[in-house]
């Protein structure tokens, strides 16, 4: 009745893509929040059958889920407490080092990057920290340093990068050794070729989808994910029919309404508004609140049979309509849109 399609072949065709184009940087492939929605253990064994260089996480408990599943590969993560340093020790997890109490807190058996905040206002150690920092790096063996990008401008990224360096030329001057610079996400990696270094981290990009709001994907990748519901109901009405909670859409002359069973309860925005789906191959708008269980489309008069494919998002190669549509439908974007899909609907998972 419905179904997250994910297709890990696209994943690893992605990935080798995005190797290619970044090379020789290494590519961190970033697969936290159950890999962006696409399923974390499943993308990271395709991940790592193609040799990926490095698997990114946000926390030690993703990380070590990871390891008990039989994960080899290089992982990293960054969102962490003191008290996670000897775990993700003893399951060889590098870790994002941001604050004097987890560095107080690292011993001899943990592999650190050390996180600059050279402008975004989250984690990572500030202009100010830098000379104590350098003073307590001493003698601590370091993988490598990096920072995250606010993602604002090109203005305000090379502001960033200009402060990055900085930073990293007065830590490299101390004596500190360390072998990896990482600052660029999936935009930066995409935009900006001077922005490499040894490694970028790319989340987003490798699910096929654009990290862009204002401009096309240059690079061509394949969306990974496409989720589809069945038709289970067709029903005539009349003109002034309201449809779902609330009443916001009122039908202004008779038509035919499809009821889809896939609602908030399965990611669907409740706010969304103006999103179509495809059926039969035909696009039809979605109308109406959308409920926990299901949503409403006008079909125009049409009455395809129940039980037809209802594509709520998928491939535009294909004419279906994307992540990033329904996430302008709803004020969001395609990360929360992918990150969020699922309930109760089953995943299935792909090799095209």
């Amino acid at each position: 009745m419905r179904s997250v399609e994910v297709d890990l072949a696209a994943i690893r065709s992605n990935y080798q893509l995005l190797k290619n184009t970044f090379a020789p940087a290494k590519v961190m492939a970033v697969v936290k929040a159950n890999a962006y929605g696409h399923g974390m253990l499943q993308v990271a064994k395709a991940l790592e059958s193609a040799g990926v260089d490095a698997l990114g996480v946000a926390d030690v408990q993703e990380a070590i889920s990871l390891r008990m599943s039989g994960i080899k590969s290089r992982i990293v993560c960054w969102l962490i407490l003191p008290s996670d340093l000897e775990l993700a020790a003893d399951h060889d997890i590098e870790v994002g080092i941001s604050t004097f109490e987890q560095l107080a807190a690292v011993t001899e058996n943990n592999k650190i990057h050390i996180k600059l905040d050279t402008g975004l206002g989250r984690n990572g150690f500030a202009e100010a920290d830098l000379d104590r920092l350098v003073s307590e790096l001493s003698g601590r063996e370091v993988v490598g340093i990096f920072s995250h990008l606010s993602n604002t401008s090109e203005t305000e990224d090379r502001v960033q990068k200009d402060k990055f360096d900085q930073a990293v030329d007065k830590i490299r001057r101390a004596g500190v050794a360390f072998t990896e610079r990482h600052l660029a996400a999936s935009a930066a990696s995409i935009s900006y070729s001077d922005f490499h270094y040894e490694m970028v981290r790319c989340g987003i990009a490798v699910y096929g989808l654009t990290p862009f709001e204002d401009r096309e994907l240059p690079l061509a990748l394949q969306p990974a994910m496409r989720v589809v519901a069945k038709l289970v109901n067709v029903k005539k009405v009349s003109a002034g029919q309201g449809v779902s909670y609330g009443y916001r859409y009122v039908t202004d002359k008779p038509t035919t309404l499809g009821l889809v069973p896939f609602g908030y309860g399965e990611g669907m925005p409740r706010i969304s508004v103006g999103h179509s789906v495809l059926i039969a191959g035909k696009l039809y708008p979605v109308v109406g609140r959308v409920a926990m269980d299901q949503f409403v489309v006008d079909l125009a008069g049409d009455e395809p049979a129940i039980g037809e494919d209802v594509v709520i998002f998928g491939l535009p190669a294909r004419g279906e309509p994307t992540a990033e549509q329904l996430g302008q439908s709803s004020q969001s974007i395609n990360y929360e849109i992918v990150t969020r899909i699922g309930g109760r609907a089953n995943r299935v998972y792909l090799n095209r």
